[in-house]
């Protein structure tokens, strides 16, 4: 079995309530955008582009490691997550220009709210999340739930 489907069982181990997954299905994606909004908050040079909008040198950084993680389990998810995390640095840079420098507000009370959904699905589901085991398995949830979107129209990853 290849690593990331041993990963994705392990994952699954503490995800199979139905009310947790649907919770998951709202917050991880949420939360992986907090981070991103947070990390596009750091000073840095950034890159423009049009139709795009900016994004900063930390940020590109921060894309390029998890990438290489992502990769390292599977090209095409390594591929679809390099555009999932442009996409939502697109709207980071939306955030950030809407709010200015209030925007970590914003994406301090998102991180907040969804995390508290987070362990309230895990209390629901009575297992502790993945993650409290292995560090990994916060970048782990994201693939997770885009593998069940790859099986439902029948891509191999």
């Amino acid at each position: 079995m290849r690593k990331i489907d041993l990963l994705f069982a392990e994952y699954a181990e503490s995800h199979r309530n139905s009310t947790n997954k649907m919770i998951h299905w709202i917050c991880v994606p949420l939360i992986f955008w907090t981070i991103l909004g947070f990390i596009s908050l750091i000073p840095s040079p950034h890159f423009c582009a049009l139709y795009f909008g900016c994004i900063s040198l930390i940020s590109l950084i921060a894309i390029a490691i998890v990438t290489l993680f992502y990769l390292r389990l599977s090209l095409f998810i390594g591929f679809i997550m390099i555009f999932a995390m442009l996409l939502m640095e697109h709207f980071a840079y939306a955030v950030n220009i809407h709010f200015g420098e209030n925007s970590w507000i914003v994406y301090l009370a998102v991180f907040i709210i969804t995390w508290i959904l987070q362990f309230l699905g895990h209390k629901i589901e009575g297992k502790k999340p993945s993650f409290l085991k292995d560090l990994q398995f916060l970048l782990i949830g994201p693939i997770w739930l885009l593998s069940f979107i790859f099986k439902k129209l029948g891509i191999r990853y």
